[in-house]
């Protein structure tokens, strides 16, 4: 029990450690995890998840496996497909039908393993997987069109590697128990497992979809149901056909995407936090699994050795440019979206874990090479991730599908305050984009040459519309404040609470009137302006000033060369990261930062005094 219990703690700290060490350095988290396990595993040996776990560690990673595949198909929606349904579909199916038979021609001919074994690790490496494309998609800006492929493919491709895996296992198994059975008496009852899987996940989330909205369901009973119907549905599936459940929590997810489900929304946060502590756990468990025998082939001085490195390498630049480049020939993706995509196709937990399932079956069948599946699905997962984790922003920017680097800020709500905020961040090269349901509001933006999105942000399509991932900030500052609070609400769990912004309260309104501080965005400024008092100031004339800070001029020598009436309202870093001066938090100004502040009109000069009431300048002084 203590040894489970020192298990599970250590997996939770160098899962989410990794993360967070990926966030703060920009490194892929899944070499991070990779390495955490393999260090406290193989090589320190500080902890063996088989000999804690036994028996249970199997179905505990197929289970996880399976909720992760339900929540990526929650992030597919149909109309993603309008710019890439075309690439989608053929990547889907010939994709996988090539990537099989090259996979399998490559495991023969270069790696050297017996035909059964090389066709069914064929059929499993079509497979990608939303537990390493997910993370690399969220650590670099990519186009949207690319970026949708890459995130369809992982999802959709995922059980359909397991399936291509089963066929080829069956028909192995099947011929061997009589030599005269044929492909047409196999594949046949394994497709029509597969739809009936389909259906059952279809029917799960048609009867989720019916009873929610209703309120069968208590609000906190929601997730509990929810997971709970994940995992039932795939222990069923896998009742009808191994692997089948795969295909139906996919199956799931994607039609619960597209049902419009409102009150699915709530959960999102719940079910993205579950995923990443899945994807976290999963990978240190099986790096963590490894032995050293099952690496020793690995060694390139040995002849299987070298024979595994040759695999790798055509892998990389054989299989995957073939199988893409032929699956999308004489379509319309644009030469540069294949070349990318030809390039980034990293393995993850779906590899390892249905490798080290039909290793065993293999071998109980008398293929000796069922032992190398499980060390050679590692070597292909680190090989492909270190190789596409380190390289995507470089391949990115060269073949020009690099989305905007620099981080962007959404403003809700056109006005002559927000246009003239947008005004300025444009000129400092900060992406901005202003959001309104009024095209008469948007007229002045638009003017103004602004990015504009007309549309209520609050509505489902605006997240199908507008691309959110290139904001990493939001700023409510609309003149309805509970409206501002609504928005900073419903959008902190995508951009995270502390980059939701708002105008605080008014200076007229009474605690009456107050809204809790637990429901709004981060209040602007540190005096808290409120929408009046910044109408007010801007119809007075007040303007928006930048100050840069350098070595010799720092941030007490700006704040004297500013009206002593001046609010300071954020700073903008070199790299183009924004940081709010609130009523909670003041940033920590750097030489270099560019300071825009909020002040008011500059007193005339004598001169300009003079022009306004119709009199000669005054001569100067001598």
């Amino acid at each position: 029990m203590e040894q489970q219990a020192l298990v599970i703690a250590l997996v939770g700290v160098l899962g989410i450690g990794a993360q967070w060490l990926a966030w703060r350095t920009g490194w892929p988290a899944i070499v991070l995890m990779l390495a955490a396990g393999f260090l406290v595993g193989p090589v320190f040996g500080v902890m063996d998840p088989d000999a804690a776990f036994g028996d249970l560690l199997d179905p505990m990673v197929t289970i996880g496996v399976a909720l992760i595949l339900f929540e990526g198909g929650l992030s597919l929606d149909f109309r993603e497909l309008r710019h890439s349904g075309e690439a989608v579909w053929r990547m889907t199916t010939i994709g996988v039908v090539v990537g099989w038979i090259a996979g399998a021609l490559a495991g023969h001919y270069v790696a050297g393993l017996a035909v059964p074994v090389a066709v069914l690790f064929g059929g499993i490496l079509v497979v990608t997987g939303p537990t390493v494309v997910m993370p690399l998609l969220r650590q670099s800006s990519i186009q949207q069109r690319p970026a949708a492929i890459l995130k369809w493919e992982a999802i959709v491709n995922d059980p359909t590697g397991a399936l291509c895996a089963v066929i080829a296992y069956e028909y192995f198994r099947k011929t061997a128990e009589t030599p005269d059975a044929s492909l047409f008496q196999i594949v046949p009852p394994l497709i029509g497992a597969a739809i009936l899987a389909g259906l059952v996940g279809f029917a799960a989330a048609k009867a989720i979809a019916w009873s929610f909205p209703r309120g069968l369901v208590p609000e906190y009973l929601k997730v509990p149901v929810l997971l709970t119907t994940v995992v039932g549905v795939f222990v069923l599936s896998n009742r009808i056909e191994h692997e089948a459940g795969l295909v139906a929590v996919t199956v799931m997810g994607i039609a619960l995407a597209n049902m419009r489900v409102t009150s699915l929304r709530s959960i999102h946060p719940f079910k993205q936090n579950v995923a990443v502590l899945l994807v976290s756990g999963i990978f240190i468990l099986l790096s963590a699994s490894l032995d050293w025998q099952e690496l020793e082939y690995l060694d390139p001085r040995q002849p299987e050795g070298l024979r595994i490195m040759l695999f790798l390498l055509a892998l990389l630049f054989v299989v995957r440019p073939v199988t893409v480049l032929l699956s999308l020939a004489f379509s319309s993706v644009p030469w540069n979206e294949r070349l990318f995509l030809a390039w980034i196709a990293p393995r993850g937990i779906v590899l390892v874990a249905i490798s080290g399932l039909f290793a065993l079956r293999l071998n109980e069948f008398g293929f000796a090479d069922g032992n190398l599946l499980i060390g050679l699905s590692f070597a292909v997962v680190v090989a492909t991730i270190v190789a596409h984790g380190f390289s995507i922003d470089f391949v990115a920017k060269l073949l020009k599908v690099k989305g905007d680097t620099r981080p962007g800020l959404l403003i809700v709500g056109s006005t002559p305050w927000t246009i003239a905020l947008g005004k300025q961040l444009d000129t400092l090269k900060v992406p901005v984009t202003i959001v309104d349901q009024s095209w008469q509001r948007l007229a002045a933006a638009r003017r103004d040459g602004l990015p504009t999105y007309h549309g209520e942000i609050l509505n489902e399509a605006t997240e199908h519309n507008l691309d959110l991932t290139l904001f990493q900030t939001l700023v409510a500052a609309t003149d309805n404040e509970a409206y501002n609070a609504l928005v900073c609400n419903e959008f902190a769990h995508e951009v995270g609470r502390d980059a939701v912004y708002q105008l605080g309260e008014s200076a007229e309104d009474d605690d009456r009137h107050a809204l809790p501080p637990s429901i709004r965005g981060r209040a602007l400024f540190e005096s808290g302006f409120g929408v009046s008092d910044v109408q007010e100031r801007q119809e007075q004339g007040w303007v928006f000033r930048k100050t840069r800070l350098s070595g010799e001029f720092g941030f007490d020598d700006a704040k004297k060369a500013l009206p002593p009436t001046a609010h300071m309202l954020m700073l903008v870093r070199e790299n183009g990261q924004l940081r709010f001066f609130t009523h909670a938090a003041r940033p920590d100004p750097q030489p270099g930062d560019t300071i825009i502040s909020f002040t008011p009109p500059k007193a005339p000069s004598a001169d300009e005094r003079a022009a306004r009431k119709g009199a000669r300048p005054a001569a100067p002084a001598t």
